[in-house]
């Protein structure tokens, strides 16, 4: 602006014609990295902005932008801060807790979430992730510091259990629709896949840290750093600026969407999931007393291994859904987990059984990204919130299920045919889900929301 008024002056100076330029027309416009919902510029909104910043669209943004790397620590902060409660059994067992009440307490805490999972869901459509994650977040730092004051295994472990189950079941749930939305919308499964690697590291190096601290510091202590996870996951989503959400019609938006699914389509994408999760379970829960089955006393290689796969797997090939389709990912996926569930029926040697733990990880962290992506997809992406609470909730509740179901059958007829239930189950899961379950391409490049 300053050039083209000396500009000016030069040109009168010499007695050349001159010109007028508007100002408006010359003064750069500076565009704010974030804007306020409703787009006005008065007072209020400026204070808005602050509060609640959202990004105006995803646009060309890059894969590992400033706003994702923010929302995916703070998913890794907020699962670190659960993980460390895996050894609170240790804690109930030095209070004379019967194995029976450990179980109740534990399990309450997953109970609570998956029921409130979809309830909050459609709220993270509407209002946006980031301030019902920060709701979520404030409701575990309320419970949290409470156990301090928990002497025994009555009803104060079971409230306080119930609580933080809630604020899980909304945090968990609001923190990984912020992530994905702050991705790129045409890699969708490669932010799911990334933010899975989150809560898969969280699980390996949480119990490994609340061993230390309680070696150090007690439980009190680990009660205490749960609450620090907390605190560093809330900053980190309040310097999260979110992706501004477009107004949701009530009646179109959250259950309604489900209202125009038929009902055997629903019910053949919804068994998907469960399947998931039991097979999950199946595999996890019972390969360690299977190990000792075969004189195999220690199975900590298999998990590493597990997860290790697929880490890797999502970092190299969580995308492989957005490039090639959803049902293109889950039918090989769901295949590589069946056959390595009857590999490992077969299982007689460590590194054999160790080689199956690499297999199993491929597979699920191939499947993980693609299911859950399709399942957005077929709500559509205005409906993300609702799709990952119904996805996770539905995962969960294979996991809850599975485990006595398989335990069952392996009461009945031993671990190696209960595998190999296992493996038939999902090739027939998959095989229904692959005929009646519509493809969602379509959908998607017709725009659909």
């Amino acid at each position: 602006m300053h050039s083209i008024a000396l500009l000016g002056w030069l040109c009168k100076a010499q007695g050349l014609p001159s010109f007028n330029i508007p100002l408006k027309l010359i003064t750069p416009k500076k565009q704010p990295a974030y804007l306020p919902r409703s787009g006005r510029a008065d007072l209020t909104s400026v204070r808005r902005s602050f509060i609640n910043p959202v990004l105006m669209d995803s646009g060309n943004r890059s894969f590992w932008n400033r706003d994702f790397l923010l929302a995916l620590a703070g998913f890794f902060f907020l699962f670190m801060s659960i993980s460390l409660f895996f050894l609170l059994p240790v804690f109930l067992g030095h209070l004379q807790a019967r194995p029976s009440r450990i179980g109740l307490i534990m399990g309450v805490h997953s109970v609570v979430a998956i029921a409130v999972r979809p309830f909050f869901g459609r709220m993270i459509d509407v209002r946006g992730g980031r301030r019902i994650a920060l709701l979520g977040l404030a409701i575990l730092v309320l419970g949290v510091p409470l156990f301090h004051f928990v002497k025994d295994a009555g009803w104060l472990p079971l409230a306080l259990r119930a609580l933080t189950g809630l604020g899980w079941g909304i945090g968990m749930t609001a923190t990984i629709a912020v992530c994905s939305d702050l991705a790129p919308v045409d890699r969708l499964a490669r932010s799911m896949g990334i933010i899975g690697v989150g809560g898969l590291v969280a699980t390996a190096l949480g119990p490994l840290l609340a061993e230390e601290v309680i070696s150090r510091f007690g439980f009190g202590g680990l009660f205490n750093a749960s609450l620090l996870f907390l605190f560093a996951a809330g900053a980190c989503l309040v310097a999260t600026r979110e992706i501004a959400r477009p107004e949701v019609n009530g009646g179109k938006a959250g259950f309604g969407a489900l209202r125009t699914v038929p009902l055997v389509t629903a019910l053949v994408i919804s068994a998907m999931p469960v399947f998931h999760g039991s097979i999950r379970g199946a595999m996890i829960y019972f390969i360690a007393v299977f190990g000792k089955s075969i004189q195999i006393e220690r199975v900590g290689a298999f998990f590493l291994v597990f997860s290790l796969a697929a880490i890797l797997t999502r970092f190299g090939m969580s995308d492989l859904s957005d490039r090639f389709g959803r049902k293109a990912v889950i039918l090989p996926a769901a295949l590589i987990i069946s056959a390595n569930l009857f590999l490992i029926s077969q299982a007689r040697s460590y590194p054999f059984l160790i080689l199956t733990g690499f297999i199993g990880g491929l597979g699920q962290g191939l499947i993980f990204p693609a299911l859950s992506t399709y399942i957005i997809d077929f709500l559509g992406r205005g409906h993300k919130g609702l799709a990952i609470s119904l996805y996770l909730s539905l995962f969960d509740v294979g996991m809850g299920l599975g485990s006595p179901f398989f335990g069952w059958i392996s009461d009945l007829a031993g671990y190696r045919k209960m595998y190999m239930a296992a493996g038939l189950l999902l090739l027939v899961s998959t095989a229904v889900f692959m005929i009646r379950a519509p493809s969602t391409e379509a959908r998607i490049a017709q725009g659909g929301s």
